[in-house]
């Protein structure tokens, strides 16, 4: 679930103002200065607001793009056109059993009773039940990441099976133009969140189908990424873009919301980027379930099982346990 107040990307330390061996970070030496990653138009990263702060300096980032969605961050990381990247934990747990060099090092974004994702349908819609979605189409912004998941895992439960599953079909919508897709009838329903969730409601003749809350309760959804090569040669940047992070969602969590929007605005206002942040007074939670991103076994644990039960991965082919790590969290000696 790439929102919209949340994302970005990280690689291999490749290129010249990758291999500066200069900076010094807490009186430790940051092997790279800078970090190449992607953002979002009108929306303010963790790794954004961790530099406003001054967590990460004097590591730098280095913008070089907007990511149109989680799958294509994280795939950039492996490409090497940029040093980190973040998606949904199911979309990095497809991409490392296809053999991507990556490991997950902090969760940034998830869901909790302040940010979530529904599946709407028209007030009027003849769609109550899940069966009711057979042969019928869902936006979604973009194929297997958050969405996909989670709309198969209440169809599953639901008692749909296999056969029925595929006739439900999945149509890739940019998410600024969900609502009005669903409205014109192009699709049956739509997926909504955060900011884009709320302005619809407040337009009204719409309803939530189910939530994604309603699966899993609060979790950490997505999670940013490493090159393991990055990760071997830069251990101190690493640690440092860790620790920077987990401050930043630490910093969100821990201030009124309306401190954290003025932050944000405050950051989009200075680089620049001739953009709109009228969504940044939409913000509300991070979304983070563990204490500064930390990283729960369960977070991935359960899509190895999911994509086991889909015939995407061998049994035992993957352990969630090993896909990811907490060793440059600062948190992760303190309970969640």
């Amino acid at each position: 679930m790439a929102t919209l107040l949340s994302s970005a990307v990280l690689l291999s330390g490749c290129g010249d103002a990758s291999s500066v061996d200069t900076a010094k970070a807490d009186g430790v030496k940051a092997e790279v200065q800078e970090l190449r990653y992607q953002g979002g138009i009108g929306a303010v990263t963790y790794p954004e607001l961790a530099e406003n702060l001054g967590y990460l300096a004097p590591v730098k980032l280095k913008y070089i793009g907007n990511t149109i969605s989680g799958p294509q961050d994280i795939q950039a990381t492996v490409t090497g056109d940029t040093d980190f990247g973040g998606a949904f934990n199911g979309a990095i747990v497809k991409l490392i059993a296809a053999g991507a060099p990556i490991t997950p090092v902090i969760s940034y974004y998830g869901v909790d009773e302040n940010t979530w994702s529904g599946y709407y349908v028209l007030e009027d819609s003849p769609i109550r039940t899940a069966k009711d979605l057979v042969g019928k189409k869902i936006a979604v912004n973009t194929l297997g990441a958050h969405h996909e998941f989670i709309i198969k895992e209440f169809l599953r439960r639901e008692g749909l099976t296999e056969e029925e599953i595929k006739q439900v079909t999945l149509v890739v919508v940019p998410p600024v133009t969900g609502e009005q897709t669903l409205r014109a009838g192009q699709v049956d329903a739509a997926t909504l969140g955060g900011l884009l969730r709320d302005k619809a409601l407040e337009r009204g003749e719409i309803r939530p189908l189910f939530k994604d809350r309603d699966l899993f309760g609060d979790f950490s959804a997505g999670t940013y990424v490493l090159r393991k090569e990055f990760i071997k040669d830069n251990p101190n940047t690493s640690r440092k873009f860790v620790e920077a992070v987990a401050k930043a969602i630490e910093w969100a969590r821990t201030t009124p919301p309306e401190e954290v929007q003025a932050k944000f605005k405050e950051i989009i206002a200075q680089r620049g980027r001739k953009e709109d942040d009228s969504t940044v007074k939409y913000w509300k939670s991070t979304g983070v379930a563990g204490k500064g991103g930390l990283i729960h076994e369960s977070e991935f644990g359960t899509w190895v099982e999911w994509l086991e039960k889909d015939g995407l991965l061998k049994k035992g082919e993957l352990d969630g346990k090993t896909l990811y790590t907490n060793e440059f969290n600062p948190y992760r000696d303190e309970s969640n």
